[in-house]
């Protein structure tokens, strides 16, 4: 059964697309994360035009976060006022983001980059995370603690001036970094189709020290806006969210997170990131792969693709 999506330009098969977004809710689910960096790769491998796959995964990242962010707020998990502090740096890199797609797009590079940014992002993000897990499997084989933090030792980032207080997250921090943070994520948003989450939440426990129960909470309040921003801007000014093809999404995926939570819970959490890590460097390697071996149809006539 074949579907038109209008903005894609194309006819896809409903349930190859149906179990996308499934597959991708169910590890949102297990994982614990947005699943843009997932869907968008996803998309592009089924010939969903790069431009397209950025603009309607950052959607679905969206409907995603709402739900998180929702949960996270009523336990008391969420710090509004450090969340608006990254908002507002968030907001002006999506918009300095907006700016370069739009570039890349009028000189044709835009695929080129997009694809070339995943490689190295989910290659060094997926070595790092699995890395980092089997070390902690081993620790935890030989039953060794995991090391201690020095008594009174400051990092650099707690000396830079313009510190502010957040009561929530009982932290006395500059907002230099935070919002250098939020601006670096709003970027890759906007040109990547990503909320970020991936990236910010390990920066926030271990650039930035604020505390792990308030992070998760506080960097989906974030990425709401900040993908709702990038999504709304994307149809307005480069008419490329799909509104069918993100409608599917999001039903599937909600379907699959259902589940996929149910599998996450038992699971320990370094054997999640190790799985994390691994999907993460296979689909990495996966693009990079397309990137260099020599596509079937090695001409293409595109109708209209300066406008």
């Amino acid at each position: 059964m074949t579907i038109y999506l209008p903005i894609a330009e194309l006819s896809v098969n409903i349930f190859i697309i149906l179990g996308m977004g499934a597959a991708v809710g169910f590890l949102s689910g297990m994982f614990g994360v947005g699943g843009g960096f997932l869907i968008t790769p996803l998309l592009i491998f089924y010939n969903i035009p790069p431009v397209v796959a950025v603009a309607t995964g950052a959607n679905q990242v969206v409907a995603s976060s709402i739900s998180g962010a929702i949960t996270h707020f009523r336990r008391g998990t969420l710090d509004v006022k450090l969340g608006t502090v990254l908002l507002i740096g968030g907001l002006t890199g999506a918009t300095v983001g907006i700016w370069i797609f739009s570039l890349l797009r009028a000189i044709g590079q835009l695929d080129l980059i997009i694809s070339l940014m995943y490689v190295i992002f989910l290659g060094t993000v997926g070595g790092l995370m699995l890395l980092e897990s089997i070390n902690a499997m081993r620790r935890a084989a030989r039953n060794e603690p995991p090391a201690p933090r020095k008594p009174g030792h400051q990092h650099w980032v707690h000396r830079l001036p313009l510190k502010v207080r957040f009561k929530k997250s009982k932290i006395f921090l500059s907002v230099i970094p935070i919002v250098a943070l939020g601006f670096a994520i709003g970027i890759l948003t906007s040109i990547m189709g990503v909320g970020g989450g991936f990236i910010m939440v390990p920066a926030m426990i271990y650039l930035l020290r604020i505390p792990t129960n308030v992070v998760v909470g506080t960097s989906l309040f974030q990425i709401i806006f900040v993908t709702a921003y990038t999504t709304i801007v994307q149809a307005a000014t480069n008419f490329s969210v799909d509104i069918v093809l993100a409608f599917i999404l999001m039903v599937a995926g909600v379907i699959g997170a259902q589940y996929g939570v149910r599998v996450g819970q038992k699971l320990r959490g370094e054997q999640l990131r190790a799985l994390l890590g691994l999907l993460v460097l296979a689909v990495g390697l996966r693009l990079a792969i397309a990137l260099v071996v020599t596509p079937a149809d090695v001409y293409s006539v595109v109708i209209g693709a300066g406008n």
